[in-house]
């Protein structure tokens, strides 16, 4: 396997609960806070001079009230749209930040990190009663197509081949780049039929898929390899399964689809092939 990358969970903000920091994206949010902090304000000064002025007859105490309501008007408006415009955007920045330490640049998929952590939680929350399914996908032959027409080459090879697969995906499907020319893909409840189908119809897609780096059609091909389950189980066991699986349809001639149940696959000790 390719060397590992850390762990990286989602991020947790220590300046704000993520509850706020989420509704502090939206325009509306910080008409709210603009519009709340300033009757607050407002409640506060007129309250004070109420209880200051009170003993001081009507006009006088009419006149404070005036001024208790129009200056944290005047005031508080701008203060507080200035402040929660500077609070949203630290929120979107923080959030982007987040994004891209969970997202490979290349592919735009999940990193690895990021892959196995998601997973990894799904898994913890899933119940005895669901299913599920872990694909590991590889490209065949990567390392000639970099000796061939270069690196920049081999970089849209992979672009493609990411684009491909979150094609034939259903939302709730997730997709990360594990490192180098390999992919994985977690599928929420889907039996082992249907984890064949949606790997066939991966590899089908990236057949179909047109990389043409010297101008002219040159072929691509993934050999995938995945596990599927039912009840609760662990990414260490599942990816173990799908690894082994997927360096099985690579021996055996790449550009094929192996999946196995995690009941019942056989152990197997195959090295792997490039």
């Amino acid at each position: 396997m390719q060397g590992g990358e850390p762990a990286i969970s989602n991020r947790e903000y220590a300046m704000m609960p993520s509850k706020t920091l989420t509704a502090l994206q939206s325009w509306s949010s910080v008409g709210r806070w603009t519009l709340f902090g300033t009757m607050a304000c407002v409640l506060v000064s007129v309250g004070f001079n109420a209880l200051m002025f009170g003993n001081m007859g009507p006009e006088a105490l009419r006149r404070s009230v005036i001024s208790a309501i129009v200056l944290p008007i005047l005031l508080g408006v701008p203060l507080f749209f200035y402040m929660s415009m500077r609070v949203r955007g630290l929120a979107i920045t923080n959030l982007r930040l987040g994004l891209v330490a969970r997202t490979d640049s290349l592919t735009a998929c999940l990193n690895r990190g990021a892959f196995t952590g998601k997973v990894s939680t799904l898994l913890a929350q899933r119940g005895r009663d669901t299913n599920g399914a872990l694909l590991m996908i590889d490209a065949d032959n990567f390392k000639a197509i970099n000796d061939l027409f270069g690196h920049d080459a081999g970089d849209e090879a992979l672009t493609i081949i990411a684009r491909s697969i979150r094609t034939t995906l259903r939302a709730g499907d997730l997709v990360g780049r594990m490192g180098g020319e390999e992919f994985g893909v977690y599928l929420p409840d889907v039996d082992q039929r249907g984890t064949e189908a949606v790997a066939e119809r991966i590899r089908r897609s990236v057949n179909l898929a047109v990389f043409a780096p010297d101008g002219k059609q040159r072929p691509l091909s993934v050999s995938i390899g995945g596990v599927a389950f039912e009840g609760s189980a662990s990414f260490s066991e599942l990816f173990r399964i799908a690894d082994q699986r997927l360096y099985g349809a690579k021996q055996t001639g790449r550009n094929r689809v192996a999946v196995v149940h995690v009941a019942d696959h056989p152990a197997i000790g195959l090295k792997r092939s490039a």
